[in-house]
């Protein structure tokens, strides 16, 4: 029986709820992060007298290094390992979320957030593949979504920030507390072992074997030294060109395709929620107050997703969350009263974020070990051009149709993207429930 085999039929024990957790923590502050910037970009405005286009600047020069972050972690987290990579880029993006903080001008703090998306970038897509490949197989989709559910409580808490010191202190805060529980995480992943699957790939069959010993012993299961097949072959990661194979060409262009329309959607109303309130006439601090009752209804969407997508896959979970992020949008744009702004920005909110976490569930199960992190990378990089392209694009429309026609015309653009990715997940995608990683 080969390492694969025995992870996957592992039960659930307690160093899978460990590993989760001390990922999950990390990955909530890299949503505090970039939750922070969407809060702050109302302050920043007042404070430095920005454009709309100038403010979109900012949220999109944090996807351009997200961007590059993404490509190059992949392929490094396929020669070098997953955690290591992990480690590297949350110490990244700690240092420079606090030297964001420091920004005098515009230029300066454009700078700090090319950065920050660079730690950012390179963390996220790799700490989703640590998870999937050491997930049992029953549990491996619905792990990855419980992974990706911290998200919702890092962004309810820079919400939470923003909303109780911004106003008084001022937007640099938000950025010096960002930048702390950052670093912290590091020492919580210090304890995370390396992923068994990429240990085999690079030969080191007693590592593999030490670390699944003690998920077994765990489970009260005990195998013979004979029973330990190692019936594996070393494999060096694949090129990019590989991608576009006669056998992982569909699932390459079917990621492609997904996470640039929901990197462009989501960047498309959480960079500018706040700010597009303002222009309809409320208050910042009225402003902050709707985006953290409205997060809220992340929580529910993350769990209702993790429990579906062990139940009727992924690919019926991302279409039904995609086409209700589509619905939730255009209604947001009709919205005027603050109960229709609360209830479909509640439900913009709930079905987003539950599609994002099928799409990190679904998006490392297309590949094999050797050039899963490679794969999910690139996915992950292509996507980010969808996340440079919308604060930008956002700002321009809204600039150019003014405050009240703009804030229509930008959630008419949005339900269009979300409904065109839904579509062509529904056509071209592999459905990846119950197959193993390898």
């Amino acid at each position: 029986m080969n390492i694969a085999q025995r992870l996957d039929r592992l039960p659930v024990v307690p160093m899978h709820w460990h590993i989760l957790l001390a990922t999950g923590i990390g990955w909530l502050f890299d949503s505090m992060d970039v939750g922070l910037v969407s809060f702050v970009m109302p302050a920043l405005q007042k404070d430095w007298g920005l454009s709309p286009t100038e403010l979109g600047l900012i949220g999109s020069v944090g996807m351009v290094g997200m961007a590059v972050g993404a490509a190059f972690s992949g392929m490094l987290a396929d020669k070098y390992g997953r955690r290591q990579v992990i480690l590297l880029t949350l110490v990244l993006f700690g240092l420079a979320t606090g030297f964001a903080g420091m920004a005098t001008g515009l230029t300066m703090m454009l700078f700090a957030r090319f950065l920050v998306g660079l730690g950012l970038g390179g963390e996220l897509p790799v700490a989703s593949t640590l998870i999937s490949e050491i997930s049992p197989r029953s549990v491996r989709g619905r792990f990855v979504v419980l992974l990706e559910s911290f998200w919702a409580w890092g962004w309810i808490l820079a919400a939470l920030v923003a909303y109780l010191l911004v106003p008084e202190y001022g937007w640099r805060v938000a950025f010096y507390i960002g930048a702390v529980p950052a670093l912290l995480a590091v020492f919580l992943r210090r304890a995370i072992p390396e992923s068994p699957r990429f240990l085999v790939q690079r030969g080191y069959y007693q590592e593999a074997d030490d670390i699944v010993c003690r998920m077994e012993q765990q489970a009260g299961i005990k195998l013979t030294e004979e029973e330990k097949v190692q019936s594996f072959t070393e494999n060096k990661g694949i090129t990019f060109r590989e991608l576009w194979s006669s056998t992982l060409w569909r699932r390459t262009l079917t990621l492609w395709i997904l996470w640039l329309g929901i990197n462009f959607g989501y960047y498309g109303f959480v960079m500018w929620i706040p700010t597009l309130l303002v222009g309809k006439g409320f208050l910042i601090i009225k402003s902050l107050q709707f985006v953290l009752l409205m997060t809220l209804a992340q929580i529910p969407g993350y769990f209702t997703a993790a429990y579906l997508i062990e139940v009727i896959g992924r690919k019926k979970v991302l279409f039904i969350y995609l086409a209700g992020t589509a619905i939730a949008a255009h209604f947001f744009g009709q919205s005027e009263t603050v109960r229709e702004i609360l209830i479909a920005g509640s439900l913009l909110y709930f079905f987003s974020l539950g599609a994002w976490g099928a799409v990190y569930a679904y998006t490392p199960e297309n590949y094999p070990t050797n050039s899963r992190g490679t794969g999910v990378g690139w996915a992950a990089a292509i996507g980010r051009l969808g996340a440079i392209a919308a604060p930008y694009l956002v700002g321009m429309v809204y600039q150019m149709m003014g405050a009240q026609s703009g804030y229509t015309a930008v959630f008419w653009m949005l339900t269009l993207v979300f409904a065109l990715t839904a579509l062509a997940v529904f056509f071209l995608g592999t459905e990846t429930l119950g197959q193993t990683l390898d």
